[in-house]
């Protein structure tokens, strides 16, 4: 059983947490969904859905993370405590899958200097910013270097979570859960129909 960290924090977008949580819960005997903020209690999504958290100090670091984007990346970016407990976790971490602007928060701790990665295509100058050293992809949906996957904006992050899904457990398991949750999986990472100039 592999732990799935998701890290929240106030002003997540819900859907790139739980898009992704939604494919990964399909698989309860492969992981064990856990919830966590850097000090833990109630933190609230940008569309007021309030979530009980763990703190950091709680978190298995032989998980994978996940780390959603929204408009709370926009202060935390700066908050020095934050990006530097992101950074252990992350080093540690056997993957790392972010979506939308919650790459710019991995590439504040320089963790994806040299690396490839995308962002949400109308924050894409925003959270290039943020990590001048980082090789941003204008086009793609997804991105996968190494052990991190970055995806494009919102709905982008289930289908990089289902990419994810597909490189370690195969196709069988992609049909399996896009079947029940109803899903048409956008299979090819390329396939950018938000691409920026």
């Amino acid at each position: 059983m592999t732990n799935f960290n998701v890290i929240l924090f106030d002003g997540f977008e819900t859907l790139d947490a739980f898009g992704p949580v939604e494919v990964i819960g399909k698989m309860p005997d492969l992981y064990e969904l856990g919830y966590y903020s850097l000090n833990g209690g109630i933190v609230e999504s940008q569309q007021k859905v309030k979530i009980y958290t763990l703190p950091f100090s709680d978190i298995n670091a032989s998980g994978v993370l996940l780390i959603p984007g929204g408009m709370g990346t926009r202060s935390l970016v700066n908050d020095e405590n934050f990006i530097e407990q992101l950074k252990i976790l992350s080093e540690k971490a056997p993957h790392v899958l972010t979506v939308c602007t919650g790459s710019a928060l991995i590439a504040k701790t320089g963790l994806l200097n040299g690396k490839k990665a995308t962002t949400n295509k109308s924050a894409f100058e925003w959270t290039s910013s943020n990590g001048s050293q980082v090789n941003w992809i204008k086009k793609a949906r997804w991105v996968i270097d190494g052990k991190y996957y970055t995806s494009s904006g919102v709905s982008a992050g289930i289908d990089m979570s289902l990419g994810f899904v597909r490189d370690l457990h195969g196709m069988e398991t992609i049909r399996t859960i896009t079947e029940g949750i109803e899903y048409v999986w956008n299979p090819d990472s390329e396939n950018d129909p938000f691409a920026v100039e």
